[in-house]
């Protein structure tokens, strides 16, 4: 019997705005998933020095512990490069109860919207 392909269960997508790199996380951030997206924000903070990062979560639907591991090593690497990283999180969600729950959000910058991340970004 042939099981039907299995979507997935991350999306990453890039893109620029102005001096930032937003990366769009859609789906399940879990074990499976984290040396792809190490890989892509290896390229990301590659791609304008110091790092301008924005991480668009507000469609990532579960995150393990090493997903978090992820974001935080990320956080650690762009402020020893001088630069700037903030989240975009959905509050209520998953994502923004798990920065709570670790009170990562007291060390993390979170946003609604990854446009306000930018914004805000761009004008400190």
């Amino acid at each position: 019997m042939a099981y039907p392909a299995r979507e997935p269960a991350l999306r990453v997508n890039e893109r620029h705005d102005g001096p930032c790199v937003i990366v769009e996380i859609t789906g399940e951030l879990d074990m499976t998933a984290v040396p792809r997206l190490r890989a892509e924000l290896d390229h990301a903070l590659e791609a304008c020095r110091p790092p301008c990062l924005v991480l668009d979560l507000t469609a990532t639907t579960f995150c393990d512990s090493l997903g978090l591991g992820l974001l935080v090593n990320t956080y650690n690497r762009v402020r020893a490069m001088g630069g700037r990283l903030a989240l975009a999180v959905t509050p209520g969600m998953m994502i923004h109860r798990l920065l709570a729950i670790t009170h990562l959000d007291h060390h993390f910058s979170t946003f609604p919207s990854p446009q306000d991340a930018v914004t805000t970004l761009q004008t400190a």
